[in-house]
């Protein structure tokens, strides 16, 4: 039995929230809405290509409210999640992560072959042949240069690779270059704004290196994507780039919600992605254990925020996979109630899900199916 199994029923029921088995994770329909109008609006107000990373709710709903507030596709990290994106009828998809395995490059091809938007990031001269030669006299694959930040995670390391690999994709055929991808993810939660702009400063001039490059070399890039919900505003000033990959400020969490990413001391959007859980044992005065663990959400991020239910920034301990403790102060909370909790980390939490309950107030209205969850491949 699943999620829409049990809660269906309830859907448009007034007060239907209160009746879902928990822990559950949730969607505040009104917060959700301003934070995807605004993103919309900020990229429309500078001129900017909107294409939001899946990877942070893996849901095609979500995708396509984005896309129908004006976003140009999405990002997914992996080609699993493109697959799903593109099965929900998302037609412009950048894969965000190399695709290099035998297997996964034959899936590549195929979901090449039929759909109109599809696009992938390379960066080793290797990789770029192995795709020429899978897609073979097929549809061209559209690709972008990786260009490593400096993280060393993904990315050419510098200019002069970029410009090798241009010439490698250039003399194959079978795939098309249109840019080059750039993702400074150490920046995205550097707390303070200043802090945080004079890194993306000079990561920024680096990059313009590595486009003066490729632009001398006659590959100058017509697609200039990255950037994050933290950096975007900086990125839209230094004007680089020109396509966003903003993710997590559809839902905001623990991380992102430190930061003054706005530069005037706010996070600039609100926390919509929640988790209910419900007292389980009060037996201890002033303590209330909840059902919700590590099981329930990502820990790489500390403790989640306690919103409601119990005092407001109640402090929050993990006490193993099922339960977590809340600290009430000098009352017992009733054995039942509801505590609400914002996320550490969304992107891993979400992956734990097979549904969004969508709710306004405590009123649950929809459900969104997570079809991305688990598509590590």
């Amino acid at each position: 039995m699943n999620d829409r199994d049990l809660h269906a029923h309830l859907i448009n029921q007034q007060g239907g929230r209160r009746s879902l088995n928990t822990p559950v994770l949730l969607i505040d329909l009104d917060v959700f809405e301003r934070n995807v109008a605004a993103m919309a609006a900020f990229a429309k107000a500078n001129g900017i290509r909107l294409r939001p990373h899946a990877k942070t709710h893996k849901c095609a709903e979500i995708a396509r409210r984005q896309v129908a507030a004006g976003a140009v596709g999405v990002c997914c990290a992996k080609l699993g999640e493109a697959e799903e994106m593109a099965a929900g009828g998302i037609g412009s998809v950048l894969i965000t992560s190399p695709v290099v395995s035998e297997p996964a490059i034959k899936r590549l091809v195929q979901l090449n072959a039929r759909m109109a938007g599809l696009q992938v990031t390379v960066d080793n001269p290797d990789n770029a042949r192995a795709l020429a030669a899978a897609v073979g006299s097929g549809k061209p694959l559209t690709v972008l240069i990786d260009v490593d930040p400096g993280i060393k995670r993904t990315g050419v390391a510098s200019a002069e690779a970029a410009v090798a690999l241009a010439q490698v994709i250039a003399g194959l055929p079978q795939l098309k270059l249109i840019g080059v991808q750039y993702y400074c993810g150490r920046q995205q939660h550097i707390e303070s704004y200043a802090e945080r702009r004079n890194e993306i400063v000079d990561r920024t001039d680096y990059l313009r290196g590595v486009i003066n490059a490729l632009t001398e070399a006659g590959f100058a890039p017509s697609i200039i994507t990255g950037g994050g919900t933290g950096t975007h505003r900086i990125d839209v000033e230094l004007g680089l780039l020109n396509e966003l990959q903003t993710g997590s400020y559809v839902f905001m969490d623990r991380q992102y919600n430190e930061c003054d990413i706005s530069g005037e001391g706010t996070p600039g959007f609100d926390t919509s992605l929640l988790i209910d859980a419900r007292v389980v044992s009060a037996n201890t005065p002033g303590l209330g254990t909840i059902d919700a663990g590590f099981k329930a959400m990502a820990t790489d991020g500390g403790p989640p925020t306690v919103l409601s239910g119990a005092p407001v920034g109640a402090a929050f301990h993990f006490m193993g996979d099922e339960h977590g403790l809340v600290l009430f102060g000098e009352t017992s909370p009733p054995v039942g109630s509801i505590v609400t909790l914002a996320v550490p980390h969304c992107d891993p939490t979400v992956n734990l899900y097979d549904f969004y309950h969508v709710v306004r107030g405590d009123t649950l209205v929809d459900m969104w199916p997570v079809e991305g969850r688990g598509r590590s491949r």
